[in-house]
C-alpha cells in the first residue's frame, strides 16, 4: 500500500484475498496512511492512493448472465460476495457493473468518445478542483473533509431530498453519505458546473450498490 502512495492500487479477484488481509485497507482508505505496530515499535507510512478493484459477481462468475446458466447456489454467492466487509466497501466510492461485451459491440466501427477528448475534460476538472483549494492544502475532491465538503459540498432542497430518500431506503452511513457529496462534486466539475445538480447526486448515489444492505 506503501509502495502506492500517490499512485494506483489494483487488486484482481478482490474477494479471493483473505478477509484480514483486506480490513487492513479500511485505515489508508480512510487516512491516507498505513501503521505497522510490533512489540517494540511502532511505524507509519505514507498510503495515499487511488484503489481499483475488480471482482466477479460470484465464485464461477457468470451470475446474472443472460447467456449462461450460473451453476453457484444462493448460499456459495452469500458466501463469496461476505469477504467484502460492509465497512471496507463504505470507504469504496465507486462501485460499477462491468457486463460482457457482445461481439456486436467489438466488431462495432463506432469506439465511442475518443480517450483524448475524456483526458482534456480531467484534466479541466483537476485544474478546476486545484484552483478551488489553493491555499487549503488539498488538491482534489476526494481530500475533502468534513468542515471543506460543507463548504464546497452544498446542495439545493431537491438534493437533499434524494440524499435523504437515499440514507433511509438504502440504509447508506455517514461515510457513504460524504463520499456521495465528494463523488457528485466532481461530477460536476467534468460537466463544468459551477454547483451540484440533483443529477449529479442521483447518478453518485446510483455508485453505491455493494453497501451492506445489498448483501441481504
Amino acid at each position: 500500500m506503501s509502495l502506492a502512495h500517490n499512485g494506483v492500487l489494483f487488486l484482481d479477484e478482490l474477494p479471493e484475498f483473505q478477509r484480514h488481509v483486506l480490513e487492513v485497507l479500511r485505515q489508508p482508505l480512510e487516512g491516507g496512511f498505513v501503521t505497522i505496530a510490533r512489540a517494540m515499535r511502532t511505524v507509519t507510512f505514507p498510503a495515499r492512493f487511488m484503489l481499483a478493484a475488480a471482482m466477479n459477481p460470484c465464485p464461477c462468475g457468470y451470475f446474472g448472465s443472460p447467456l449462461r446458466e450460473c451453476p453457484c447456489s444462493p448460499l456459495e454467492i452469500q458466501r463469496y460476495i461476505a469477504q467484502l466487509s460492509g465497512p471496507l466497501m463504505d470507504r469504496i466510492d465507486l462501485h460499477v457493473d462491468v457486463p460482457a461485451v457482445k461481439y456486436k459491440e467489438l466488431a462495432s466501427a463506432d469506439w465511442g468518445e475518443p480517450s483524448a477528448v475524456i483526458a482534456e475534460r480531467v484534466i479541466a476538472a483537476r485544474q478546476r478542483q486545484r484552483e478551488r483549494f489553493q491555499g487549503e492544502g488539498m488538491v482534489c475532491n476526494a481530500q475533502m473533509g468534513p468542515s471543506a465538503l460543507r463548504k464546497y459540498g452544498k446542495i439545493d432542497a431537491a438534493s437533499q431530498k434524494l440524499l435523504e430518500n437515499a440514507i433511509t431506503r438504502l440504509g447508506l452511513s455517514a461515510r457513504a453519505y460524504g463520499r456521495i457529496l465528494k463523488v457528485a462534486r466532481t461530477i460536476s466539475d467534468l460537466e463544468g458546473r459551477a454547483s451540484i445538480q440533483p443529477a449529479h447526486v442521483a447518478e453518485a448515489i446510483q455508485y453505491r450498490r455493494l453497501d451492506r444492505n445489498f448483501w441481504t
